[in-house]
């Protein structure tokens, strides 16, 4: 059902019935290990390069996430995915691999929230059964082909950020034990005029804000319905611009409220700058920590933002502005979460 002009409410509550969340050595080392299913102690997964190592990645999280519920991927109607890469090559070729019809994604860094939302839209509708949805992101992959290849060694500013290595896969049922998930906002494009690539928080904030604004407006409801409002990488920068806005607006959203995954994946100390970024950054503290903590009934209610630059290193090259969106999705504690 639509409400308002941007949100979808899931009256049907489709069920996120099992997760499958991997990770590499870097984000082993980090804030929340114990929230992964595989965590990898080589970024190269014994594979002969970066992108086909971010292609493991994205197969073994669904492959997690079907064996936690004891069912056949053929069960499975579609694989709804996508990633940073050019053309989406390593999802694709995990989407080979996985062998289940499927739908590729481009939304950048938002790519986890969307296709949450899109796989929701089609089971509330009844148009499937089971979906896999997810995204996938690997450090060394995105550098060379957004900024530098890390054997470079460049520097960088404070307000750059780095690049999750990892995988986060929900499986989305029509019915079943778990969390649910009850409405989506989907984005618009805002652009502010931002040119800076080391600068990605900032130049994604105001899409953030408006999503976020949206959302509550549409769904008529207070921040404080929600026990956290979760942002997929905008870090330190992208964040506490963002609060500043959203307090600007009128929205009394409180700072141990709003939350950032970039900032949570990673421990105080480790070298990430402003903080964590990329698709699997939200996907990974989402599937993993999060939902975690919907089935033990600590929280009951999140709004995931999942925040994206749609830029390339070609419109960069070209001096062109960042384009951002970030798409939103409720997700509550259901039958058996806890």
């Amino acid at each position: 059902m639509l409400i308002g002009h941007r949100t979808w409410l899931f009256t049907n509550k489709p069920v996120i019935a099992s997760t499958g969340v991997v990770g590499g050595p870097f984000e082993a080392r980090g804030n929340i290990p114990n929230d992964f299913d595989i965590l990898h102690d080589d970024t190269w997964l014994k594979q002969d390069s970066f992108e086909k190592a971010q292609q493991i990645l994205m197969e073994e999280a669904c492959q997690v996430a079907v064996k936690k519920l004891s069912m056949d991927k053929e069960q499975v109607q579609f694989f709804i995915s996508g990633d940073l890469i050019n053309q989406i090559t390593p999802t694709n070729f995990a989407a080979k691999t996985i062998g289940i019809p499927y739908f590729g994604l481009f939304s950048a860094c938002a790519t986890s929230m969307e296709s949450l939302a899109l796989s929701a839209f089609i089971i509330n509708n009844n148009g499937a059964n089971y979906i896999l949805s997810g995204t996938a992101s690997h450090n060394s992959a995105a550098e060379r082909q957004f900024r530098y290849p890390t054997e470079y060694g460049g520097q960088k500013p404070p307000t750059a950020q780095w690049t999750a290595t990892g995988a986060g896969c929900a499986l989305i049922a029509k019915e079943g034990k778990g969390p649910v998930i009850t409405s989506a906002t989907i984005g618009k494009v805002v652009d502010m005029g931002i040119t800076d690539p080391f600068n990605m928080g900032g130049a994604m904030a105001p899409a953030a804000v408006d999503t976020i604004t949206t959302h509550l407006k549409e769904k008529n409801v207070d921040p404080s319905y929600y026990d956290y409002i979760i942002t997929g990488d905008l870090a330190h920068i992208g964040r506490e611009i963002s609060l500043d806005l959203l307090q600007k607006n009128g929205i009394n959203v409180t700072a141990e409220q709003y939350v950032d995954c970039g900032l949570i994946l990673y421990r105080e100390g480790q070298p990430v700058l402003a903080g964590g970024s990329g698709p699997a950054s939200s996907a990974i503290v989402t599937y993993g920590h999060f939902i975690n903590l919907l089935k033990k009934g600590e929280i009951n209610r999140i709004l995931v933002v999942a925040t994206g630059a749609l830029h390339s290193p070609l419109s960069v090259n070209q001096g062109d502005s960042i384009p951002c969106i970030a798409h939103a999705v409720s997700i509550e504690s259901g039958s058996g979460s806890s």
